[in-house]
Parts: C-alpha cells; sequence; structure tokens
C-alpha cells in the first residue's frame, strides 16, 4: 500500500526525482549543473553505470597482460615493493614498516604511511596497491565502528581480520593487490593476522610481507622470542626493518615503529635507515647506541681493517 502511494504521490523523494528527470530530458539544466548544484548527481538520469571491456571473462585477459612471471613479454609489469612486519611477545604486538613506495625501478616517494590506524586498538599494514591497502582498511575501519554501536564492545581481531578477508575474497581475480596484517588487542590478548587480496587468512605470531621480508624474516628468526621486553622488541621491530632497507632496493627511507598494547597502540618513532646505519636509533631504550651496518660494528677489528 505505502508502495503504491509513493508511487502516485505529488510530494516525497521519488517525485522529487521523477521531476528532476523530466527536466533533464527536456534540457533545461546542464549536465554539469546536475552534477554539481542540483543534488541529485547521476540519480537523474537513473543507476549509474560502467562502460567495462566486452571481454568474456575479464580476469583471463588481466593476468594475460600483467602476469610477468608467467610471460615476460607481458605489456604490463606491475612492480611492487615494500617491507612491513608484526610479531606478537608478551608485552603486545609491534607493528614495523618502511616509508618507501616504488613504481618499477622509480622511487616515488619516501614518505609513505603503510600503517593504517584503523582505530585505536587495531592497526592494518600496507603492502601491494597503495590505493587498494587504504581504501579497504579505511572501509574495514567505518564497519568496526559499526560493530561498536551494534554490540557496544569493540570488535575482536580475528573478526575484523574474517570481515576484510571476505570482502576482498568477492572481488578476487578482479586486479586487488593486496598484503596487510591486521594486528591489535582484544579479549583474547595480542593478536595477528594476514590477510591478502585472494582472501587468504592465517593467524600467527610472526609475518613480514614484500619485497623486503626475507631480510627482515632473517633478523626476527634469529632474536625473536615470546618472553622479550618492550624495550627488546622495539629494538628487533628497528633492526628487522634496516635489514631489509639496507638490502632491498625498494625498501627504505624511514622505519615507522608502532607497540600495540593492552590500552592501544603508541606511536613509538620514526627512525631514519641511513642514520640507523651509520649512528644506530638514537637515545632510545633497547639500542646498543651504535650503528646497525656491518662496517661500523667491526670497524677495527678485521683483516680489511685492523685495529692501529
Amino acid at each position: 500500500m505505502n508502495t503504491f502511494a509513493s508511487r502516485f504521490a505529488s510530494t516525497g523523494p521519488l517525485a522529487e526525482l521523477k521531476r528532476a528527470q523530466k527536466d533533464v530530458e527536456d534540457d533545461e539544466f546542464s549536465d554539469t549543473m546536475w552534477g554539481t548544484q542540483a543534488g541529485f548527481g547521476s540519480l537523474a538520469k537513473g543507476v549509474p553505470t560502467f562502460t567495462v571491456p566486452n571481454l568474456p571473462d575479464p580476469s583471463a585477459f588481466l593476468r594475460l597482460h600483467t602476469d610477468d612471471h608467467a610471460d615476460p613479454n607481458c605489456k604490463i609489469k606491475i612492480a611492487h615493493g615494500t617491507t612491513t612486519l608484526a610479531f606478537r611477545f608478551k608485552g603486545g604486538v609491534i607493528v614495523a614498516v618502511d616509508s618507501r613506495a616504488t613504481a618499477g625501478s622509480y622511487v616515488a616517494s619516501g614518505t609513505v604511511k603503510k600503517v593504517i590506524e584503523i582505530n585505536p586498538y587495531l592497526l592494518g599494514t600496507m603492502a601491494g596497491g597503495a590505493a587498494d591497502c587504504q581504501y579497504w582498511e579505511t572501509y574495514l575501519g567505518m564497519h568496526c565502528r559499526l560493530h561498536e554501536l551494534r554490540n557496544r564492545e569493540r570488535i575482536s581481531v580475528s573478526a575484523a581480520s574474517k570481515f576484510l578477508s571476505n570482502l576482498v575474497y568477492g572481488y578476487k581475480g578482479m586486479g586487488l593487490s593486496m598484503g596487510t596484517m591486521v594486528c591489535g588487542w582484544d579479549k583474547t590478548g595480542p593478536a595477528i593476522f594476514y590477510v591478502d587480496s585472494d582472501g587468504t587468512r592465517l593467524k600467527g605470531d610472526l609475518f613480514s610481507v614484500g619485497s623486503g621480508s626475507t631480510f627482515a624474516y632473517g633478523v626476527l628468526d634469529q632474536g625473536y622470542h615470546w618472553d622479550l621486553t618492550d624495550a627488546e622488541a622495539q629494538e628487533l621491530g628497528r633492526r628487522s626493518i634496516y635489514a631489509a632497507g639496507h638490502r632491498d632496493a625498494f625498501s627504505g627511507n624511514t622505519c615507522n615503529l608502532y607497540h600495540v598494547k593492552e590500552n592501544g597502540w603508541e606511536f613509538i618513532g620514526n627512525y631514519d635507515v641511513s642514520k640507523m646505519h651509520y649512528d644506530g636509533p638514537g637515545d632510545v631504550a633497547g639500542s646498543a647506541g651504535v650503528g646497525y651496518g656491518y662496517d661500523i660494528r667491526v670497524e677495527g677489528r678485521s683483516s680489511a681493517n685492523p685495529p692501529a
């Protein structure tokens, strides 16, 4: 009955929309006016649509022209480079990332913020396509807030990561590029989940993602254990990002370090990778006070540079 009444009513949103469509058909107003001033936007001309290539299988077409592993001569080579890591220990979760963005062999930026602050208790990392990670993790933050309003409690790290995994799985094969870690503290304690654009979702104690992750893993595997102090854990995160930034051409510039605790995440600091090589991270807890670089650590103690 309500639907029937709304169809023939002379007032209301539906009637206004019909009048707007009639005015557009009469060409009384330009497209520019509808888009900026009238308030109806594209709705005045019906449901907006996308013009897509007339292909039987868009995902196969995308792989054909962008998969340089299968075909080194493909037209579009999507090159990504970064280093992100996260590990949990008795004192919470350490999240450390570099800040370099590359476009192939070109360093596009050295100040990218690769930690996305989802809410005061959840952090997400960015690896792969910057736009994909930023958009979907910001969208995740919106739904985390809606969960709080509906249920009167914070969303768990597990539920947040599951929501993101289900979300991106619906776009599998459509060109998304994401390798993210959802980190936080909930009623079960500190937790980390790895989620990628295929919908993969893994729970673990230690993850590193990106082109420099193999170098970071080398340091993490050597220094990680559950009973780390806060200062030791933060130093391990800094050293791991330094190693990746020093050895991987697609990672570097600076290290952003976060510590997730029971009362929320805390930004520890930003550290220049080149400065850490020669001078270390400065006067911070856990640091030995010397540079991380091999040539700095062995100065005067090797056959190539013997003591005076």
